[in-house]
């Protein structure tokens, strides 16, 4: 919410920069789409076997193409306001836009009968296309934002409050100077002292000269950051403010209760606040999904001869299956079958019941110790990614014995389970699994579900090579 400056609820666009915006936008796909044209056809990056059809039915396809990608960008969420956002947001938008409008152009090509656009060529128009809009947001939003730093293009903020939340506030705009917000000062009760501030915001009155403030400062926004208990000051500052051409935001003091990726939304006309959501839902799930199922589907190819010679083993060692199936819990808290190679003896919890794995574990067989070391064990998780149970990469799934007595002592535990249990994680990555720290664990995993990405989960993958298999708690 307010405390990350990252939704749609701070300006909207000038409705001026929204259409040039657009306007370049929509310049930018139609010239990829040419572009593409002259890239296989004239430039011709990989031969042309069926000849050159002529650009005419590219042209006249054109304006089919160009209105699906601009609908694609918009749904999107590419022109949202972006005063405080990140540009890696902006620019994972674009790219998932591009993505989404290409497959649509490519499902609309389908039935258009005229001409059969090859795969190539709608590859070298998606690049061309994502490449170009993302460059000109680049250019427009560092010239908009070196703007800001310069003093163009401001707003001035005054803030009602002078407490706790009042200050979260005026921290996160002064770590985004190039947002273009200008805190003019906070507004205290009548018996704090004027004068006093907070990173050089100081409180220059008292609620009561609200309307002097406005005035004296050319306020554009009034944010209201008021404790809870203070009902009579939200409802004296709300009247203050009934005949005042300003906007006005309300800072809720809910933030200790604040849980998983806090957002507002509308419900036809009420105001949602949401404490704890997924971040996979809609687009983001199916992304997710395909992405877990190609990968899973690549990497049971890579691995199969090691998944052999490791089942070869097992069964040459001892007696009993190859494939351990033990209960996990999973998205949603719901349980389900783990698959993993055996790496200890079959009886292993007749007399001890379900116990974690401790360092030079009796149980193991030499043939588990080197597999659990390794982490060659979990290779059959492939094949939960694969049948949808569990992901590539989220929390590793714990079993639901011991759940019960960890959601009850450790705080926000059960909140691991707003995504899929995943092979590795951010937290193995960095080193906590086996034996260490659950807080810690939570920390990381709760981390991993609020800045989920396609990147991310890339970039744990590619951590998971070096860091993930071999770990001296691994036992």
């Amino acid at each position: 919410m307010l405390y990350r400056l990252n939704i749609p609820m701070l300006k909207k666009h000038n409705q001026l920069f929204l259409s040039l915006m657009m306007a370049a936008d929509f310049a930018v796909v139609v010239l990829a789409w040419v572009g593409a044209y002259h890239l296989r056809f004239t430039v011709e990056v990989a031969p042309v076997l069926k000849g050159d059809p002529g650009i005419g039915p590219y042209l006249r396809f054109l304006p089919v193409v160009a209105a699906v990608w601009m609908i694609a960008l918009w749904m999107g969420g590419v022109y949202q306001p972006m005063r405080a956002d990140s540009r890696f947001h902006e620019y994972w938008r674009i790219l998932r836009a591009g993505v989404i409008g290409t497959v649509m152009v490519m499902a609309a090509a389908f039935t258009y009968r005229e001409h059969e656009y090859s795969r190539l060529f709608m590859g070298l128009f998606w690049l061309c296309g994502t490449v170009g809009v993302t460059a000109s947001h680049i250019v427009v939003r560092t010239m908009l934002r070196e703007m800001r730093r310069r003093g163009h293009n401001l707003r001035y903020i005054l803030i009602v409050g002078a407490g706790d939340l009042a200050r979260r506030l005026v921290e996160n705009f002064s770590r985004h100077p190039e947002s273009g917000m200008v805190v003019v000062g906070m507004l205290g009760d009548a018996e704090e002292e004027a004068g006093s501030e907070y990173l050089g915001v100081k409180v220059i009155g008292a609620v009561e000269g609200l309307k002097e403030m406005i005035r004296r400062h050319g306020v554009d926004q009034i944010f209201i950051a008021l404790p809870r208990h203070a009902h009579d000051r939200l409802e004296k500052t709300l009247r203050m403010l009934d005949d005042e051409m300003v906007d006005v935001k309300l800072a809720p003091d809910i933030m200790e209760f604040m849980r998983l990726n806090p957002s507002v939304e509308d419900f036809d006309g009420i105001p949602i606040v949401s404490l704890t959501e997924s971040p996979l839902y809609g687009w983001n799930s199916l992304l997710k999904r395909v992405f877990d199922i190609i990968g899973s589907m690549a990497l049971i190819t890579l691995t199969a001869p090691v998944m052999a010679a490791v089942a070869l083993a097992i069964r040459r060692e001892s007696r009993g299956p190859v494939i351990f199936r033990q209960e996990r819990m999973s998205l949603g808290g719901e349980p389900f079958t783990i698959y993993k190679f055996r790496s200890m003896r079959v009886d292993a919890e007749v007399h001890t019941g379900a116990v974690w794995a401790t360092q030079n574990d009796p149980r193991r067989t030499r043939v588990g110790e080197f597999i659990r070391a390794t982490s060659l064990d979990e290779l059959p998780q492939f094949f939960n990614v694969l049948e949808g149970s569990m992901s590539l990469v989220g929390p590793r799934p714990e079993r639901p014995v011991f759940v019960e007595g960890f959601k009850n002592g450790i705080p926000r535990y059960m909140l691991r389970h707003k995504v899929k249990a995943g092979i590795t994680g951010w937290a193995q990555v960095n080193g906590w699994r086996g034996d260490t720290s659950l807080e810690k664990r939570i920390e990381f995993d709760l981390y991993y579900i609020e800045n989920w990405s396609l990147l991310f989960d890339l970039k744990i993958l590619w951590l998971t090579l070096w860091r993930g298999f071999i770990n001296k708690n691994a036992y």
